[in-house]
């Protein structure tokens, strides 16, 4: 682990005991600092005072749901972009769903492998935080830099959440070319992450919404996936033709 991330303060916030211990003894062991919340609203307010870098936030809570909280912490004015891993014992896509569409970034379905935990909060905090600095993407009124988290259109900030964000960046680093739900899946999350397609549909969804009358620019190729409309200039150093689905030809 590198010194960065043993720095990094992750808020646990889950009222069964024995999951809230195994869940902050692991992080505890691999060099993360641990907070812990039994309840929503022991949660909001650890939130406002420690301002932690990730939440590990259990849906079903007493009083202020898991789901309710995850929406507060989005509609906030402050560390609104804190990335949410939901932890759940229910596998139904749409609670899956539901929690994505309330801001969460990850979720892990109990019972889980503490190793299958620290992996998914360490590959949020590394999309979060990056690590090389990336050059800037430009897309017709669109521009994004990764290195700030930071994406505007036409001057405009973008409030994204880092899953949001990750597909926006995705999108935006080839234009005209079609990314396959899958591969945008592999992308953001790590090849093999399981997760429905749905789920994608549900990041594009709030893009468009957060995009207002530019949402046009992403386009739904049925059948396969997502692509940002080609126009205007774009600059973009990496390489990512191993995720690529080859554009419909006219």
């Amino acid at each position: 682990m590198s010194r960065a991330e043993e720095k990094k303060l992750v808020l646990v916030v889950e009222d069964e005991e024995d999951i809230q211990q195994m869940v902050c003894y692991n992080l505890l062991r691999s060099g993360w600092r641990v907070e812990c919340a039994t309840s929503g609203e022991d949660a909001l307010e650890i939130f406002a005072a420690k301002h932690p870098d990730l939440i590990l936030l259990d849906l079903m809570l007493p009083g202020l749901s898991g789901m309710e909280v995850c929406r507060r912490i989005r509609n906030g004015a402050d560390n609104a972009d804190v990335p949410v891993i939901m932890l759940t014992a229910r596998g139904e896509e749409d609670d899956i769903v539901a929690g994505l569409e309330a801001g969460a970034d990850d979720y892990v379905t109990k019972p889980f492998s503490p190793r299958v935990l620290l992996a998914r909060v360490a590959a949020v905090l590394r999309r979060k935080g990056g690590g090389e600095r990336m050059p800037l993407i430009t897309a017709g009124p669109l521009t994004i830099d990764p290195n700030r988290h930071h994406a505007e259109v036409d001057g405009r900030e973008l409030d994204l959440t880092p899953t949001e964000f990750a597909v926006l960046s995705l999108l935006a680093s080839r234009p005209g070319w079609v990314f396959s739900r899958d591969s945008i899946i592999d992308a953001v999350r790590g090849h093999g992450y399981a997760v429905t397609p749905r789920a994608v549909d549900v990041q594009v969804f709030g893009l468009r919404r957060k995009l207002g009358a530019a949402s046009s620019m992403i386009e739904t190729v049925r059948g396969v996936g997502y692509r940002l409309r080609r126009e205007g200039k774009m600059s973009m150093a990496n390489n990512v033709d191993t995720l690529l689905v080859k554009p419909d030809t006219p």
